[in-house]
């Protein structure tokens, strides 16, 4: 990705970059998948409203599921998404305010609450400070990154990592559109096995631990299940 972006500012010169987050209400982690198809459903729709069209050229979306904090089998599950938006988005009727995100989103989901949105405008210029932001987006938008201590509660033995991997098995976790179509190569892409990764090897629980294996393509620590110890 970061490769590509001197073609693709060459390409769209007066175009400029959004960073959207989109949530939905934390369901049980053994309701992972069916939540993570919804939201994937409700993606598909939001992207073919008439609003989004006008305004995104492209986008690069990924998922990110983390622990819910609202109990200990709970799960997080939100979309990451990098926006490149038309010259036309930041003026007048164009402008998708935060508050019309949420409103999109919802009616999207088919949702009877109001979820959680966070957009902001990446201020990406051809200085090395603007570069600095864009890659920097890039990066939370491509991260899969949460620590083993927010996965691997002590006590209970890897139950919740391990329901949430079984609920994301073969599941994608990145998708590109518009003119951001294919914008990653193969190499680029992550599994949902590589979706957990940290900066530490082991995380002990209790008498066991979680593994992660260093993946040296990726330059950090991914979980490797097949390595998990646990006490009888």
């Amino acid at each position: 990705m970061f490769q590509q972006l001197p073609s693709i500012q060459e390409r769209f010169p007066t175009h400029r970059w959004v960073f959207l987050t989109l949530t939905v209400k934390n369901p049980p982690v053994t309701e992972l998948r069916d939540t993570l198809k919804h939201m994937n459903d409700s993606w598909q729709r939001l992207i073919q409203t008439k609003r989004f069209k006008s305004g995104v050229a492209g986008f690069l979306r990924t998922t990110e599921v983390t622990r819910g904090n609202d109990g200990d089998m709970m799960a997080h599950p939100h979309f990451h998404a990098l926006l490149l938006v038309k010259p036309s988005y930041f003026k007048g009727q164009g402008y998708i305010k935060q508050a019309d995100w949420v409103e999109m989103w919802a009616k999207a989901l088919r949702a009877d609450y109001l979820p959680s949105v966070n957009v902001k405008a990446v201020k990406a210029t051809l200085d090395e400070k603007g570069r600095k932001q864009l890659d920097k987006a890039i990066c939370e938008t491509l991260k899969y990154s949460v620590k083993p201590s927010d996965l691997a509660l002590e006590g209970d033995k890897g139950a919740w990592l391990h329901e949430m991997t079984k609920q994301v098995h073969k599941m994608r976790f990145i998708a590109t559109g518009g003119v951001l179509k294919g914008i990653l190569k193969p190499e680029d892409e992550i599994t949902t096995e590589e979706m957990i990764s940290s900066s530490e090897e082991v995380q002990d629980v209790g008498e066991g631990r979680i593994a992660f294996q260093f993946k040296s393509e990726y330059r950090k620590y991914v979980y490797a299940p097949k390595y998990n110890e646990y006490a009888d």
